[in-house]
């Protein structure tokens, strides 16, 4: 028999309607948040980055590829990992469906990573992917964004992470086990998984001046997981258990699931 409360359908709806005003009243907030994220003060992009793509090298303004708005998810898939993040992964798993839609509204949607381009190629293949994805190998796009430390940052000890400064952080021998077998999982161990980091940022190309409009970063990435959004409305929510398969979260790559 079930732990959870239960009740008469009369009880339910009672309760879901007050809900109801509850979730219309963040809706009505999300519309004033996309409307504060549209307001923002551009800031014009006068550095040459230059990318990796599958057509050759690119520079930021090229990725629009004719529209005049691009979305950068910040990928994290450093030089010496040999696979991608699985968190990054399971946002990515949504990314081939909409980025059409998101093409015929004006609006280009790209991955960027550090690795080389082969690396990229490589992954995005055995993901089954579709989506865009650039390589920022040698370039500074990735520390300029806080998508990552520079190496002068890491030497430090310290970069710029969801605008403000952010430590390297090793965990202490006693709890690194997790840690390491979580960096294992993209062939590489902790400090170097670390030198990366995931985010979004967002562009507009205008009289062929390119501008940075907006980035966000952690938990700020909530709303990009598609995962997440179903999992909210599920019975247990996003039951986040930890296994011995996935020591820090709750989740693997779509193909390392059993039966996969």
């Amino acid at each position: 028999m079930t732990s959870h409360k239960t009740g008469t359908r009369e009880e339910w709806l009672a309760a879901r309607l007050e809900l109801l005003q509850a979730e219309k009243e963040l809706t009505r907030r999300g519309d004033d948040l996309a409307r504060q994220r549209q307001d923002l003060p551009w800031v014009r992009i006068d550095k040459d980055y230059r990318l990796e793509t599958d057509d050759g090298p690119a520079s930021l303004a090229d990725l629009f590829q004719g529209r005049s708005q691009l979305l950068v998810y910040h990928f994290m898939f450093g030089p010496d990992y040999t696979a991608g993040c699985p968190s990054c992964s399971a946002i990515a798993d949504g990314f081939s469906g909409f980025a059409g839609h998101l093409a015929h509204h004006d609006v280009m949607l790209w991955a960027v990573s550090r690795a080389p381009l082969a690396k990229l190629q490589t992954y995005k293949q055995r993901m089954g992917w579709a989506f865009p994805w650039a390589s920022s190998h040698g370039s500074d796009f990735n520390p300029d964004f806080q998508a990552g430390f520079s190496e002068e940052q890491f030497r430090h000890g310290a970069g710029q992470y969801n605008f403000r400064e952010w430590p390297v952080w090793s965990p202490p021998d006693d709890i690194r086990g997790p840690f390491d077998a979580w960096a294992a999982t993209c062939g590489t161990d902790w400090a170097t998984y670390t030198k990366e980091a995931p985010g979004m940022s967002v562009f507009a190309l205008e009289d062929g001046v390119v501008y940075h409009t907006y980035s966000a970063y952690a938990r700020g990435l909530d709303g990009l997981w598609g995962m997440y959004q179903w999992l909210d409305r599920a019975p247990r929510g996003r039951n986040e258990a930890r296994t011995p398969d996935a020591p820090l979260n709750w989740y693997l790559r779509h193909d390392e699931y059993d039966g996969q």
